[in-house]
């Protein structure tokens, strides 16, 4: 097993706000290097059990052999369906860590990090067949001004999105470096910064990671046992928002007062964290990524 995949992010934070029984049983949606899925095991019998999803094929090399596991090769979006077909209705708790793992940082073909030259790929699922170089090459100059400019918060969006039309029209944008010289000029500030930005966005639209997101909340309410908890750990302010207001309102966004007396829908969560948890001096220390790491908790009525 790789130590080095990934560094799990506030880890004994979320161990404990899971709230661990022992006969328990427990879903961790995003496995990758399986820090967080071995934290949970340590604290199960042998009756407990772990639904361990990833839909990266690198993370099977990551599964301890511990029959207690289930390993589901999938997008947590289908969450619900795997579940059942695990014969299992409820759990008691799940985790979801949206972090891009270490390792899909670190490899360099992945396309994820602009460290590297290679193809403009960021898909986590290889299995997928859109590509961020599809994106560059299909979207409309209206679709990548929103794209970045809602998902990568890129002060430019629409200088950019205008950039790169033009660029596609005289040369091909498949790789890292046919994309940074292809927008050299409408760069911004700090590059580093920049094109953290601008590749964030290309991620989220090309791996749909705030539809995921949703359908995911939308399920638990249906998988959850009463009492049992959701701990999610992001990594952006978008991703966080849609988080708190699932929590606080049950919906992605605050519901308007729906009947004569102003009442709003209940939401199905009492929220445990009142403010994110985020990681402590010693963690930033060790691991930088843990910055921008924000771990929200709610139970099941």
């Amino acid at each position: 097993m790789k130590t080095d995949y990934h560094i799990p992010v506030l880890l004994k934070e979320s161990i404990e706000a899971l709230n661990i029984k022992a006969d328990g049983v427990y879903v961790d949606c995003t496995f990758g290097g399986g820090g967080h899925s071995r934290a949970i095991l340590q604290q199960l019998n042998e009756n407990g059990r772990l639904i361990a999803f990833d839909q990266d094929e690198a993370a099977k090399q990551n599964l301890p052999d511990d029959d207690r596991v289930i390993f589901v090769p999938q997008n947590f979006r289908h969450l619900q369906r795997f579940l059942r077909l695990h014969k299992i209705t409820e759990v008691d708790g799940i985790l979801a860590d949206l972090g891009v793992s270490s390792h899909q940082f670190d490899e360099a073909d992945r396309g994820f990090s602009i460290r590297f030259d290679a193809a403009m790929d960021m898909r986590m699922d290889q299995r997928q067949t859109i590509t961020a170089a599809d994106i560059l090459k299909t979207f409309t100059e209206h679709q990548l001004h929103k794209m970045f400019e809602q998902y990568g918060e890129v002060t430019n969006a629409k200088t950019l999105a205008k950039t790169i039309v033009e660029q596609r029209a005289i040369s091909r944008i498949n790789t890292i470096n046919e994309f940074k010289q292809a927008v050299q000029s409408a760069v911004k500030g700090n590059p580093q910064k920049y094109f953290a930005q601008v590749f964030q966005a290309l991620r989220i639209q090309v791996n749909d990671e705030f539809g995921v997101l949703r359908e995911l909340l939308q399920q638990t309410p249906a998988v959850l046992k009463s009492g049992g908890r959701l701990a999610v750990i992001t990594f952006h302010s978008l991703e966080d928002r849609i988080v708190k207001n699932f929590f606080k309102y049950g919906t992605f966004s605050e519901p308007e007062a729906d009947d004569v007396y102003g009442n709003k829908p209940e939401t199905p969560f009492l929220i445990i964290t009142k403010k994110p948890i985020i990681a402590a001096q010693d963690e930033l220390k060790k691991n930088s990524r843990s910055r921008s790491a924000k771990l929200r908790v709610a139970q099941k009525k």
